[in-house]
């Protein structure tokens, strides 16, 4: 079992960059596939980018390429969702996800394991 922990939300001003964490508890986290979502209030909750195991695969959604970076370590279990030119779209509670996996899926109902989130706001 894989215990996830986000951590680097807060206020960012527009065009400024924020970086996520995701701490993962358990020996076994180079197995999973990571996922981020984000999810505004009474929306559904947004595939934002996944990385496959070993960090050779990355993969975004439109609307966060070229500004989003997805990265792991699997020595620190540990992933990153690095964020620049953040606009109040991008306002939102952001999760990390973890699926035992060869392909991370884009789906939040494939994903086995989920932290907690962490709120990240843009002002204008």
């Amino acid at each position: 079992q894989v215990q996830l922990v986000e951590s680097g939300g807060g206020l960012v001003q527009t065009g400024g960059s924020a970086n996520l964490s995701c701490a993962a508890s358990g020996p076994t986290f180079s197995n999973y596939a990571m996922g981020w979502f984000r999810q505004v209030s009474g929306k559904e909750r947004e595939w934002v980018a996944a990385i496959g195991w070993n960090a050779e695969s990355t993969y975004y959604a439109d609307s966060v390429k070229g500004r989003f970076s997805i990265s792991r370590d699997n020595a620190k279990n540990t992933a990153w969702l690095q964020m620049n030119s953040l606009t109040p779209e991008d306002t939102a509670i952001y999760y990390c996800a973890a699926d035992l996996t060869i392909t991370p899926p884009r789906k939040s109902v494939q994903y086995d394991y989920w932290g907690q989130g962490t709120q990240v706001t843009v002002s204008s």
